[in-house]
């Protein structure tokens, strides 16, 4: 394909993408119910959803080189979150080896995406890699994994894929009455080419009633199939798994592209592909703003970018939402699934891009479920009283948890994954954001604290009063030898 210049436009001979969503879970425990959420979803009868084991199997053949060097590009801390623990030749028999905390569930009925990118365009196959839900022990949220692959298709088109696909719902509609800035049409089909779901963004209706009658916004069709049986919170579908909104309907996206010569990108090649899911295909950059005139400082990490002949030739870009790797179709190294950059793509930089975006997820969900608490107080109630203190408490005790097992600042000796990290936890402002938590969780239990003093103090300033008055009245008695009882 060509340009207005007459140059050849670059093609991008492979393509992955991944869609990492969170989302909160209603708490089970305000429903009446002990079981955890995924332990609910695995007995449902009749879901595609089924659990799948990590690398760590029994049969030692079956664990690959790729797992082995994911495993090890961790710090052990890390390793005990990611994978659990393993059973030791002097733990004795009563004694359990340390399970992982996060519980990852797939489906295999969808095989590829159908986009239609814009009303006359050609659809566009990709084919479906993974479609996994990641829960998480003592955090109410589930993550949707989704990781498509697309091969030989130009550069424009994925500059258009990366900023209109994994959009929840229409920020508003166009002319020709579809979704804006979302894919036109999007449909899953299985093996045989059937259709399973299609998105609905054009039914402007149904998203303006529902914003009205639930003041939240109501998620695509194809999207609520997908993530079934868990249902939106504010849905009139029945079901005891149900989740809600953290962020923007704009999903958090990785991006691996592979392009014949990345150094005939030009520089606003180069933004675009970082910047795909912020920067509208079809409008000219605003040369002017600081995130593009400091594109290559502020989002750049190019440990591994010669652009030299010797190479290597391969580009990380981090904006915190988004996480882009390109390098040279023509590197064995880059295409490698087993050693090369698309292994550690899928295995060590996913990871790292999800607990990074876990991290908020949950820094938020703590914030919000405060907001909540605080809402549902009403000091003249005892009993509103009594369930803020419990609440107050239980979220106090679950951020303890997550801060000992959750929470990072290093994960890997690594010097380039080190760095990729510390972009994304930058851009996300995850420390800011847990100091901010930290505070609001820290000044909830210092108010708890503060009235069970005052309460305690008005219970002993009570009981003084009735000491004084009992002693006053033994005293008098005493004195002049009178009984209050004839005992005689």
């Amino acid at each position: 394909m060509n340009d207005s210049s007459g140059t050849l436009r670059p093609q991008v001979a492979l393509c992955h993408f991944s869609l990492l969503w969170p989302l909160q879970l209603a708490r089970l425990a305000d429903e009446g119910v002990d079981e955890r959420h995924w332990e609910i979803l695995e007995t449902l009868p009749g879901q595609p959803w089924r659990r799948i084991d990590d690398e760590f199997t029994a049969d030692p053949g079956l664990f690959q080189e790729r797992h082995y060097r994911e495993f090890v590009s961790f710090l052990p801390y890390v390793r005990r979150f990611l994978y659990g623990e393993g059973r030791s030749s002097r733990q004795r028999d009563g004694d359990e080896a340390g399970e992982s905390p996060i519980h990852v569930f797939r489906r295999r009925d969808v095989d590829r995406v159908r986009l239609t990118l814009a009303p006359d365009a050609n659809p566009v196959d990709l084919e479906v890699v993974h479609l996994d839900l990641y829960f998480f022990h003592d955090l109410d949220l589930v993550v949707l994994n989704l990781e498509v692959r697309g091969r030989n298709l130009p550069l424009d088109t994925v500059h258009d894929i990366l900023f209109r696909f994994g959009r929840a719902y229409p920020s508003g509609w166009a002319e020709d009455g579809g979704g804006l800035h979302n894919v036109f049409r999007s449909e899953w089909l299985d093996r045989a080419g059937q259709v399973l779901a299609v998105s609905d963004t054009a039914n402007r209706q149904k998203y303006l009633e529902y914003a009205c009658a639930h003041r939240s916004p109501a998620i695509s069709e194809h999207w609520a199939w997908l993530l079934l049986p868990l249902v939106q919170a504010h849905s009139d579908q029945e079901g005891l798994l149900r989740f809600q909104l953290i962020e923007y309907h704009r999903m958090p996206l990785m991006a691996y592209v592979a392009v014949d010569d990345p150094r005939r990108l030009s520089r606003e090649d180069w933004i675009r592909t970082g910047m795909g899911s912020v920067l509208h295909p079809d409008e000219p950059l605003p040369w002017r703003e600081p995130f593009v005139a400091e594109f290559e400082s502020r989002y750049c990490q190019d440990r591994y970018w010669q652009d030299s002949d010797s190479g290597p030739n391969t580009r990380f870009i981090c904006t915190g939402n988004a996480l882009t790797v390109v390098g040279d179709a023509n590197s064995p190294f880059f295409l490698d699934t087993e050693k090369g950059v698309l292994s550690q793509f899928r295995h060590q930089y996913f990871l790292i891009f999800l607990i990074a975006h876990l991290q908020r997820a949950a820094l938020l969900v703590f914030s919000e479920n405060l907001v909540d608490t605080v809402n549902d107080l009403d000091i003249r109630d005892d009993v509103s009283v009594r369930r803020f203190k419990r609440r107050i408490r239980a979220g106090f005790e679950a951020f303890l948890r997550f801060t000992h097992r959750y929470w990072f600042h290093e994960l890997s000796e690594r010097a380039h994954l080190q760095a990729v990290w510390q972009l994304s936890s930058q851009h996300l402002k995850n420390d800011a954001l847990y100091d901010e938590v930290r505070d609001e969780i820290r000044e909830m239990s210092t108010y708890l604290d503060s009235d069970s003093q005052r309460r305690q103090s008005n219970t002993v300033v009570r009981l003084t009063v009735i000491t004084i008055l009992g002693l006053i009245a033994t005293v008098t008695t005493g004195y002049f030898g009178m009984n209050i009882i004839p005992f005689g």
